[in-house]
């Protein structure tokens, strides 16, 4: 049996979702379906014999699709090109239940939060229109961590109060350890996913790392656009950033040829002397040694793969950053890391030497 979260919001398992879509349910008029895979076939895998009709309603990819509430016009998120975002369809009994299926292993590595907007929208709207049940196999981690992020965002709840007031009406929820380190992030954004917040930086270079270290090629369609190119060429959000008319957009350009090599947004902040080999060095420098902020000064900014990296797209491991118009060096790429001067680690790393650009206004 599902549970009742909140009026017109059930949590269920796979088989809760089964025996409403074989039988169909005077409450429940949509379905989130939060499994491995998105295809209604999962079901018939599951129970041999099951089968359940559907009609497409539309199928919506990150980065191109026949919709356009999709995230797809925007290289800044972390979902790989040409991904299924999520189906929708009718189903069930006479076709009567809308159902939203959204591609989502239990796995700490998974990328929860690009698909929390349009998960939360659509619990939004289906609770407007009927009661909708949320689903994954087992009704404890997938589904828990969207309707978790869902009471965070409408009822301004912290991550472990809106687990707390979940646990109210099914006890055993337990979202795995990477879901829940994602929904702080989202507390921390403020219950949005905001893609320019350096939180969300880190967030989606770690995902890329991950890609990286798993084997699988990084699409260049992936790094952020490039900010030397002519502005009609700049992607649409960058490109409006620059057009704003903001007084002091500060970038950074190559300081033998001038050219921009990457805007302040594009930069991926990190807190001076954390990391792996930061323990006590600098404490042999003169001065006083409790003043920390007063001697680390960073010789390197860390920044997001962007479209000029050339050396990045075609596969290394590490290897220079060189300036796309007059190739002199500016820096340093790692997908396993690099050491800032500061102590801290940056993992992956996109390093451009303060020493090789100047900082000026767009």
């Amino acid at each position: 049996m599902p549970y009742l979260v909140r009026e017109h919001l059930f949590i269920g398992n796979i088989g809760d979702a089964a025996e409403i879509l074989q039988n169909g349910s005077e409450e429940v008029t949509h379905i989130l379906s939060v499994l491995s895979s998105a295809s209604i076939s999962f079901f018939s895998e599951w129970r041999s014999g099951l089968t359940i009709p559907t009609k497409e309603i539309r199928k919506v990819y990150v980065g191109g699709s026949e919709s356009e509430d999709d995230l797809g016009d925007s290289p800044n998120n972390a979902l790989s090109p040409k991904k299924l975002l999520y189906s929708l369809e009718h189903a069930g009994k006479d076709l009567k239940l809308v159902r939203m299926a959204v591609p989502l292993r239990d796995m700490e590595s998974e990328d929860l939060l690009d698909y929390l907007d349009v998960c939360l929208d659509f619990i939004d709207e289906s609770r407007k229109e009927g009661s909708i049940l949320v689903h994954c196999f087992a009704g404890v981690s997938r589904s828990a961590a969207i309707i978790t992020a869902y009471l965070m965002r409408t009822e301004h709840l912290s991550q472990e109060d809106a687990l707390e007031s979940l646990r109210q009406s099914c006890e055993f929820v337990c979202p795995n350890d990477g879901f829940l380190e994602q929904l702080k992030m989202l507390e921390a954004m403020g219950f949005k996913v905001d893609r320019a917040n350096p939180i969300y930086k880190r967030f989606r270079l770690k995902v890329l790392g991950d890609i990286y270290n798993r084997g699988e090629r990084i699409d260049g369609s992936k790094f952020g656009a490039d900010p030397g190119l002519p502005t009609e060429e700049v992607s649409s959000e960058v490109g409006a950033s620059l057009n704003k008319g903001t007084i002091s957009n500060p970038a950074y350009r190559c300081k033998k040829c001038r050219r921009v090599v990457a805007l302040q947004e594009n930069v991926v902040d990190h807190v001076p002397g954390e990391g792996e080999t930061s323990f006590d060095w600098y404490k042999r420098r003169s001065g006083n040694p409790f003043s920390k902020a007063d001697e680390i000064e960073c010789s390197s900014i860390f920044i997001e793969p962007l479209r000029w990296m050339t050396t990045v797209e075609e596969g290394a491991l590490e290897g220079k950053l060189s300036c796309a118009h007059c190739e002199a060096r500016l820096g340093y790429f790692n997908w396993s890391g690099i050491q800032c001067s500061c102590g801290s680690w940056i993992t992956p790393a996109f390093q451009l030497h303060k020493s090789r650009v100047d900082i000026s206004t767009v």
